[in-house]
């Protein structure tokens, strides 16, 4: 499994409409998409217009050429793209240890 890491950083006042649109952005267009595992969303407590998304693929693949190369990325940065004040920091990370 692969974790993609998103660092968002938003248009201040925006905190109710962004997490909305990407919580109907991942319902309907990521959750969709094939080798997609699961999602969390992070609120920073010391700056709340910073945001990190964390989605899990099944491979790296199904992120980077499967949903990014898709349609689908076009219409997800259409909903979630306004808001953004600059470019998120997107990285990806294979799991090494976990706890039980």
């Amino acid at each position: 499994m692969i974790l993609e890491l998103a660092d968002f950083a938003i248009l201040p006042g925006q905190n109710a409409a962004f997490e909305e649109a990407i919580q109907r952005g991942l319902a309907a267009i990521i959750t969709q998409t094939k080798g997609f595992e699961g999602f969390k969303i992070n609120r920073c407590i010391e700056n709340p217009n910073r945001y990190v998304l964390q989605i899990f693929w099944t491979t790296l693949e199904d992120h980077t050429v499967g949903f990014r190369e898709s349609a689908a990325f076009t219409e997800w940065r259409a909903i979630v793209g306004p808001f953004f004040a600059s470019a998120p920091v997107v990285q990806h990370f294979e799991l090494i240890a976990k706890s039980a």
